[in-house]
């Protein structure tokens, strides 16, 4: 398969010298050679995937537990009003 080298130099704006064109149509043989071979291959019977390792998710049913860590958190705080943070107004309402 022959490629126009100098057009897709020009198209990835890349300048090329002489020795780097040979170089690059070979490669670009190479893995078009090796695309074709993968077509070649059967995958009617291959489920589809997403990821190598079959993964399965964990689900656990939600639970509501009572926690009391916005009562220690507060309690460190410097100024607080209610159940929240009090802190300095830092932007002026126009």
């Amino acid at each position: 398969m022959a490629f126009q080298i100098e057009q897709i130099a020009e198209l990835a704006r890349l300048n090329l010298k002489p020795e780097e064109k040979a170089k690059l149509q070979k490669d670009l043989e190479s893995i078009l050679a090796y695309v074709e071979q993968l077509k070649a291959v059967s995958t009617d019977h291959v489920d589809p995937t997403s990821h190598v390792l079959d993964l399965k998710d964990v689900y656990r049913e939600d639970e509501v537990k009572a926690s009391e860590i916005r009562d220690e958190m507060l309690k460190h705080a410097p100024l607080r009003e209610g159940n929240f943070f009090k802190v300095p107004k830092v932007i002026d309402q126009a």
